[in-house]
């Protein structure tokens, strides 16, 4: 197993973060957040779908990839395992959603996750909630098989 980075967004947290919602997280490029934004972990993102390297849009968009993305804020980390579709759109100026489901939208950056924001450690939460900084890296999962063809 072998990951290469694809893409990293930055965001802010908020003092109105929940990260409670048990089906969705989200960052998104508002500088702002409303108590009902319950799935968004971050604001002030510096990248939305729209803005994703080609080399990422390229392997979300195909069927059967694999992916992990780490979540970082402060001292800690996060993994949520998910996979790509060639339905993904990845159009969105203003967003990225990771989803449980299978659910397609110019939003969603991929599907089946392993991980909502209400799976986020409630540590990392507070952080957010006090303002710290994230960081959100998306890597691709590759086999020895994959490998052989790039």
């Amino acid at each position: 197993m072998h990951t290469i980075l694809l893409d990293l967004i930055n965001f802010e947290g908020h003092v109105n973060i929940k990260a409670t919602n048990t089906s969705t997280l989200e960052v998104t490029k508002e500088d702002f957040l409303t108590p009902r934004g319950d799935c968004i972990i971050g604001v002030s993102s510096d990248k939305a779908c729209a803005d994703l390297t080609q080399r990422a849009k390229s392997y979300l968009a195909s069927n059967g990839s694999r992916v992990l993305i780490k979540i970082f804020v402060d001292k800690e980390v996060f993994n949520i395992h998910a996979r790509g579709d060639s339905r993904l759109i990845l159009t969105n100026d203003k967003s990225i959603v990771i989803r449980k489901s299978s659910f397609i939208c110019p939003r969603t950056l991929v599907i089946e996750s392993s991980a909502s924001a209400s799976d986020l450690p409630r540590s990392i939460v507070k952080s957010l909630i006090k303002g710290s900084k994230g960081r959100m890296e998306i890597y691709a999962i590759l086999d020895d098989s994959n490998l052989s063809r790039n």
